[in-house]
């Protein structure tokens, strides 16, 4: 099992290594006055996170909603 796990990794970062090769291009991205511009693919790995983030942060929010409503006193 351990060797299927490596196996895994490897193929995660061989793909993301062909992703990044793949989108160097530059991309401007602007917010208000703000403005930034950066590869393609670094872009695209920051919003995943960003969503990755986000989305635990809200679905840790919702849980405790849920938590807090069964429980009446």
């Amino acid at each position: 099992m351990r060797y299927l796990y490596i196996a895994l990794i490897v193929v995660l970062t061989a793909l993301v290594l062909v992703f990044t090769v793949q989108n160097l291009g530059t991309v401007t991205v602007a917010f208000l006055t703000a403005s930034v511009t950066l590869p393609l693919s670094i872009l695209v790995i920051l919003v995943y996170l960003l969503g990755m983030v986000t989305g635990g942060a809200l679905f840790s929010v919702v849980r405790g909603w849920i938590q807090r409503a069964r429980v009446r006193p």
